[in-house]
């Protein structure tokens, strides 16, 4: 049960966000082993002025730099978190275009017990 929000510069049409959340969601599907359905997103747009980026570890980034913050269930393998990072990067390449330098994403993880799924804690998939 990700709870993902998706941050990036304002501007872009409807369905380049829609394609966004589309690839996170097959990415977790396909990597994370997220189940059908499990879709919790936010999209949050920013002008210019209150979306900074740099080029930190060598990595030139350009304006169309997509933040990602995924909080989720702990205890995932670390290699089931380097396969989704990658299978997300393919996506989002394939579609709406965005390349691997400006996918920047962050995994939060949180106890089971620290979760509530609308009428009861959440349970193991």
């Amino acid at each position: 049960m990700p709870l993902c929000q998706i941050s990036l510069r304002a501007g872009k049409p409807e369905s380049y966000r829609r394609a966004i959340c589309d690839s996170l969601y097959q990415a977790m599907r396909e990597s994370l082993n997220v189940p059908e359905d499990d879709q919790f997103m936010t999209v949050t747009e920013h002008d210019a002025a209150n979306f900074r980026h740099g080029s930190a570890y060598g990595v030139t980034r350009s304006a169309d730099l997509v933040y990602f913050r995924i909080i989720t269930f702990d205890g995932r393998a670390a290699e089931k978190k380097l396969a989704f990072f990658e299978k997300l990067a393919e996506l989002l390449a394939d579609n709406p275009g965005i390349r691997s330098e400006d996918v920047f994403v962050n995994i939060v993880e949180s106890p089971r017990e620290n979760w509530w799924a609308g009428h009861s804690l959440a349970q193991p998939a």
